[in-house]
């Protein structure tokens, strides 16, 4: 089997080297960017990428804009690395479609969990991968969702909040619960993480975002009327 591809993109050689180092060990393939504009082509000139770890302050171009140029064109899961811990970076990462941000320093064993957890799921397969709920149909084999027949764009996190959801109609989910089964274990954040990306997905999701019910207090509750 070939083995999964992972661009680290960080300007600190260094830094790339511990990643890569751990990276190797659990049989990834590691490919390597000093800046955001050597990833970027890296990136178009490679097949198969199944992942982006991306620093935020680079020269050329730093890993917003990174970011910003391959969502234009790819789902890629991207872990963003930072040196920041403002919650606003971190805001604006998710807004950009990032699906885990990381602040420095971190454990090397944390995030290549993290990665594993992300490979893992990107690749889960089975008889129960299509949900369909309140004319709302996902695939998540193919990672495709449909509204009443129109394609979706959703982030790679938003896909599987709306999946967890729809595999749990009817029950109320705390907040803690969904960081646990969506996020993982390992997730070090706060639950506002969370309600971010439940108001993206209602917006996405039209007039059929009302049936993410909020239950006060404690989380939501996915729930149609069907």
């Amino acid at each position: 089997m070939d083995k999964l591809k992972i661009l680290v993109v960080d300007d600190e050689s260094r830094m790339r080297k511990l990643v890569k180092d751990f990276l190797v060990k659990q049989n990834y393939e590691v490919l390597e960017a000093g800046d955001g504009s050597q990833a970027l082509d890296i990136f178009f000139e490679t097949e198969g990428i199944a992942l982006v770890i991306l620093d935020v302050m680079m020269p050329k171009m730093d890993g917003w804009q990174t970011c910003r140029e391959i969502r234009a064109y790819s789902k890629v899961p991207i872990i963003m690395l930072t040196a920041k811990s403002d919650e606003r970076d971190e805001l604006q990462g998710f807004e950009l479609g990032v699906d885990e941000y990381i602040s420095k320093p971190f454990s090397p064993k944390i995030l290549v969990a993290r990665v594993e957890a992300i490979l893992r799921r990107t690749s889960t397969r089975g008889a129960d991968d299509f949900i369909r709920a309140g004319g709302i149909e996902l695939d998540k084999a193919a990672r495709i969702v449909t509204l009443e027949g129109n394609v979706l764009e959703l982030s790679f996190k938003e896909f599987e909040l709306l999946a967890y959801f729809m595999e749990n109609q009817g029950i109320a989910l705390s907040r803690e619960k969904i960081l646990n089964n969506v996020w993982n274990y390992d997730y070090f954040g706060d639950a506002r993480t969370i309600d971010t990306h439940v108001k993206k997905l209602r917006s996405k999701l039209g007039e059929k975002g009302d049936m993410i019910k909020t239950i006060w207090g404690m989380g939501y509750k996915f729930e149609t009327d069907e």
